[in-house]
């Protein structure tokens, strides 16, 4: 088994607690150390004490470890045994798996690029840099320890945090259980790259040491589902990544039949498991024959190993998989079933299974079902009309709307809960550093502030 150490401020930690991590196939492939909250709290500590390395040092790390990333062994693994490992972990097919890996690698490389849209353009990032008498803006850290509730729904979750470590925060992580090699992995990098210990601390550990993690930094973002997000919805210093519900809106004066690739890519592409993949498709009209359409495609996706480098599915345990299913089946109760719950579970032998994609066709907006966010490819088609307004597509993550009415556009725009509006035939998966995922990060970790030097 592959041994996983917590990473601390000297070094590697091989924990007398260890929790063994299994494949979905059900073959224990590694071992994870669980770090004790003291030892949370301990380390916590010593990053807070250091101060942050320099911009140009930074800069220059964080370039270099983009590299180590996918070019070296790390941890005593090449880049193409931990992507074996972790889609065997996670579930997640090795050819998506892969791709994330190497988007992670980008993100690090271009994390300085990533912030700058973020910066307001009257703001420097050192005081230095401000030289006028008459004042101005520096752009400076809420805090400075910054922590990480990790995702395990793809490796492309840590391409994110980086972007603390360019604005010169220290930054702690707990891993996911279901995907913990890519953080493991990252933060050695960092580390071989010029950033120190402290910089960048990997910590594996059980709930009470990730409640320790959140009380003992001055910010940090958490992964998860809706308890999650309510756990934390009056805590200002804890960023939520909750469900994503992303969403597709097709009006009447669009053709639909132009649009199938798209909205089946938006859907299945990244497994499925990503908080960006289509959870709905509203269509103002009769939305049955694109209803029809869409289940036709996905059910074309073959169920495959999650080696099999043609996989599109994700796999589960057997188990855990008929679990998704039923309860599928329950949130599915008044709808009407394409790709109905008893077909999901495509057992593969050895204890394990690929998810079919689910689709259900509803005969009015209920949010309550478009909102139904399942770790796979699963949809629901439903009719929209202009009276309806925003209200079915509130609390999404994107929304694709394909329309030609710009007045529907600054409606969308307006509307809080939506974070990003895409106008035009663009999948909910598409992401560039210059659009922000939900927000900039740097929105919460920097502010402005006022700042006079005197010149003479």
């Amino acid at each position: 088994m592959v041994p996983i150490d917590a990473l601390g401020p000297e070094g590697e930690y091989r924990t007398r607690r260890r929790e063994v991590l299994f494949s979905t196939a059900g073959a224990a492939v590694a071992e994870l150390s669980i770090v004790p909250p003291l030892y949370v709290a301990r380390t916590l500590a010593a990053q807070r004490k250091a101060v942050p390395l320099p911009v140009g040092r930074r800069a220059a790390a964080l370039s270099v470890a983009a590299g180590i990333f996918t070019d070296d062994a790390v941890a005593g693994l090449d880049f193409e045994r931990y992507v074996t490992l972790a889609s065997r972990i996670s579930g997640l097919p090795i050819a998506v798996t892969r791709a994330g890996a190497r988007s992670v690698a980008d993100a690090v490389g271009g994390a300085f690029d990533a912030v700058r849209p973020a910066r307001p353009q009257g703001a420097t990032l050192d005081w230095r840099e401000n030289g006028t008498p008459r004042g101005g803006a520096v752009w400076a850290r809420r805090g400075e320890v910054f922590a990480v509730h990790a995702a395990g729904n793809g490796p492309g979750v840590h391409g994110l945090w980086p972007q603390a470590l360019a604005l010169g925060y220290r930054v702690a992580v707990r891993p996911s259980r279901r995907e913990p090699l890519t953080a493991h992995r990252l933060v050695h990098a960092l580390r071989q790259a010029g950033f120190r210990p402290e910089d960048a601390v990997y910590l594996p550990t059980d709930h009470v040491g990730a409640d320790e993690i959140i009380r003992s930094t001055d910010l940090a973002m958490v992964y998860g589902g809706q308890p999650v997000v309510d756990k934390y919805a009056d805590d200002p210093a804890v960023i939520v990544n909750g469900p994503g519900r992303a969403k597709i809106l097709i009006t009447a004066d669009q053709d639909w039949r132009a649009h199938v690739d798209l909205i089946v890519d938006s859907i299945a592409n990244l497994g499925g498991m990503a908080c960006v993949n289509t959870t709905a498709v509203l269509y103002e009209g009769d939305p049955a024959p694109l209803a029809r359409a869409i289940a036709r495609r996905l059910a074309a996706i073959r169920p495959m190993p999650t080696d099999d480098e043609r996989a599109i599915l994700p796999t589960q345990p057997v188990e855990n998989a008929r679990a998704l299913a039923d309860h599928l089946a329950a949130k599915a109760a008044g709808s009407t079933p394409l790709l109905g719950a008893e077909q999901v579970v495509a057992e593969l032998g050895d204890g394990y299974a690929a998810l079919r994609p689910a689709a259900h066709l509803l005969s009015a907006p209920d949010p309550d079902k478009l909102n139904v966010e399942l770790p796979f490819p699963c949809v629901w088609v439903s009719p929209w009309w202009r009276g309806a307004g925003t209200e079915p597509l509130r609390h999404s993550l994107v929304v694709t709307a394909i329309t030609g009415d710009e007045r529907l556009i600054d409606d969308l725009l307006a509307e809080p809960t939506i974070a990003n509006v895409y106008f035009g035939p663009h999948p909910t998966w598409h992401a560039a550093p210059r659009i922000p995922h939900d927000g900039f990060l740097a929105d919460a970790l920097m502010r402005n502030k006022g700042f006079i030097r005197d010149n003479g």
